[in-house]
């Protein structure tokens, strides 16, 4: 619905919900103020039982952004980032996101580009990286775009 999908459902199934990051293009659906300088979305559909119920709540997507200060680790908790709260509208505890005792789970999600037909680039690595390019080479022979 918001964005042109141009892989097959079950690499979507592959890759769905967990730690990855979809990128494609945008549809003329999504609000333009979401990414407003490019044609590009980032689409995650996180494997986490309380986000998903409450991305199931909202009758729009929900435009997130990482509960961190960019370039620093992701944050599990929301006690790991009350430095940011007053600047913030709302909190939501869910509880953890991940194993806070785990540094992968501070990497975030694996950000792949998806918008070349037959090619994949990573955009960023993330927690995911091994078997996203598992998946996207080996299973569906997509080719690695150097960025």
């Amino acid at each position: 619905r918001y964005c042109h999908v141009n892989v097959p459902e079950e690499l979507l199934r592959d890759l769905l919900p967990g730690p990855v990051t979809l990128v494609l293009e945008r549809s003329e659906e999504l609000n333009k103020d979401l990414n407003p300088f490019t044609s590009l979305v980032g689409v995650r559909i996180p494997d986490h039982p309380f986000m998903r119920d409450l991305a199931r709540a909202c009758p729009g997507p929900l435009a997130l952004t990482s509960a961190n200060i960019s370039s620093q680790g992701s944050t599990l908790t929301v006690l790991e980032f009350q430095d940011l709260w007053p600047q913030l509208s709302l909190v939501v505890d869910g509880g953890p996101i991940g194993d806070i005792q785990s540094p992968e789970c501070r990497l975030g999600s694996t950000v792949v580009d998806l918008s070349v037909s037959g090619k994949f680039s990573i955009i960023r690595p993330g927690c995911a990286l091994t078997p996203t390019v598992e998946i996207l080479k080996k299973k569906y022979g997509l080719e690695l775009e150097s960025s």
